[in-house]
């Protein structure tokens, strides 16, 4: 079966991390790039980071650059979005997403709040 699957999502203190985990299944995961995106309440989903499929290569939106980090364990069929100094503006539901197709993970919440 084809499918992601997202985990490590909650609640948090501003100023907190959280690792978010995007277990994968079902293809061959290290023939495709991998991406994250997060969807705040009232607001269209927006690319977040993305990486490569060799992870050679990562890309970032301006408002996480220096924060967030993505990174991939091809061995593990995992992809995973490291998030530190996290702002309540980070507030949302992340999901995975495989190659910028129509494969997407039913998503994680992230809650950034005192």
């Amino acid at each position: 079966q084809v499918q992601l699957v997202e985990s490590g999502g909650g609640l948090v203190q501003p100023g907190g991390s959280l690792r978010l985990s995007c277990a994968a299944s079902g293809f061959i995961f290290s023939s495709y790039g991998m991406s994250w995106y997060r969807q705040a309440p009232g607001k269209e989903r927006e690319l977040v980071a993305s990486i490569s499929s060799s992870g050679g290569s990562t890309n970032y939106a301006d408002s996480v650059k220096g924060r967030f980090t993505i990174s991939r364990d091809n061995a593990k069929n995992t992809v995973y979005l490291e998030m530190n100094s996290l702002k309540p503006e980070d507030t949302g539901v992340y999901y995975c997403n495989r190659g910028g197709g129509r494969l997407w993970g039913q998503g994680t919440l992230v809650t950034v709040s005192s």
